[in-house]
């Protein structure tokens, strides 16, 4: 690892637990996420700290993806780090979509914007699932868009929008005659209509989770990320970096709710010893340390491979497998050896655990991934014997 990667990772790790940790209690934390009121407070101090946006340097360039993951790790320790620290998705994800595929002009219109922390984004692909609409199958968009003129017409329903509510960039995807295509746009518009917000497990994203309508969206020609047609491609180079830094995150959260469960366990004592000492607490916590091991070596793997210019979607989708599931099970102990302190909110584990368990459907259940890894075993297997 790089040694500007682990001093950038330093402070921003001592700025999470210095400075962000202590508003984990703050009343402006929702059942919708914390109020961008207590983000932009957040981030007035990321940006004194120096660590505001930190996986993207002063010129414009990118961290490393293996460098990127200390980095994202270290601002996941709370749920409310990469928020203050500006590396929480959508809008590091949409920050490295647009960095790759879009114009100067839109970079400066839309980019900037996010990467200064001033302005949050959503991105719209997934539709309302009983009425058919695109989730895990993004083949089956209904979102349509055709061109009037010098600008795209847009209509369509989308659902599970994170962000929504409150984002000043939206991407938006639609499908063409051409094939899919993505869009960018002004946040608040009033041909984007917020139906509702979503009641759901997780509360840690802003804006929460939203179901809109989209009703005669004109967007100008100019503001098409890329060409018509191509977004599902676009849409796999935002997904594979996306789903590892969902990983790199959630590792942060989930060492931390090792590190409380290890302190309960050492100071709390039941049937004449303490908690630790007992086989069935101990032997839980060494396999904790498994698999946030297994999960970081993972990480660091496919990290690797995103840099040596694969999209890594095979790869990518092992480790959000692996990563999500592994980190499931340490926050399912951390709650079973805390016991009644676990699943009350004396402690951020029990949000944690809710976090991670959403983690494991967020950009693809871990069956959708099994099944296109099958699908490559099933195709490596024919060609192999094709001959």
């Amino acid at each position: 690892m790089t040694e500007r990667a682990l001093a950038i990772a330093a402070r921003v790790e001592a700025f999470v637990r210095e400075t962000v940790i202590p508003y984990e209690k703050d009343p402006r934390c929702g059942d919708h996420g914390p109020s961008d009121a207590l983000v932009q407070e957040m981030r007035v101090k990321a940006r004194a700290a120096g660590v505001l946006t930190p996986h993207i340097l002063a010129d414009g360039s990118h961290l490393t993806q293996r460098e990127t993951a200390v980095v994202l790790k270290a601002s996941g320790l709370s749920p409310l780090g990469p928020l203050a620290v500006n590396t929480m998705a959508p809008d590091e994800g949409n920050m490295y979509l647009i960095g790759k595929i879009g114009t100067p002009e839109l970079k400066a219109r839309f980019l900037d914007q996010l990467v200064s922390g001033d302005s949050r984004s959503a991105f719209f692909m997934t539709e309302p699932a009983l009425e058919g609409g695109a989730g895990s199958d993004p083949s089956m968009m209904q979102t349509l868009c055709h061109r009037d003129g010098d600008h795209w017409v847009i209509n369509g329903r989308k659902a599970f929008i994170t962000g929504a509510d409150g984002a000043r960039v939206g991407i938006v995807m639609a499908k063409s005659e051409d094939g899919a295509c993505m869009f960018l746009v002004d946040l608040p518009d009033p041909a984007i209509r917020i139906e509702r917000v979503l009641e759901t497990i997780d509360s840690s994203m802003p804006g929460g989770h939203s179901v809109v309508v989209i009703d005669n969206l004109r967007v100008p020609a100019s503001q098409m990320l890329g060409a018509s047609g191509e977004g599902f491609k676009y849409a796999q180079v935002r997904l594979s970096p996306a789903r590892l830094s969902h990983c790199m995150r959630w590792l942060g959260c989930a060492t931390r709710a090792q590190e409380i469960a290890v302190d309960y366990a050492c100071r709390r004592e039941g049937f004449g010893k303490k908690l630790i000492d007992h086989e069935g607490v101990g032997f839980m916590l060494a396999e904790n340390m498994i698999d946030l091991q297994q999960a970081e070596l993972m990480i660091d793997w496919c990290a690797g491979v995103l840099d040596g210019g694969s999209l890594g979607t095979v790869e990518s989708s092992m480790a959000k497998v692996q990563v999500s599931e592994a980190l499931y099970r340490v926050a399912d102990r951390c709650i079973q050896v805390m016991g009644g302190m676990g699943v009350s909110r004396d402690t951020v584990v029990e949000q944690i655990f809710r976090e991670i368990r959403a983690f494991r459907i967020y950009d693809g259940p871990t069956e959708v991934h099994k099944w296109s890894l099958a699908k490559k075993l099933k195709r490596d297997h024919a060609r192999a014997h094709a001959a």
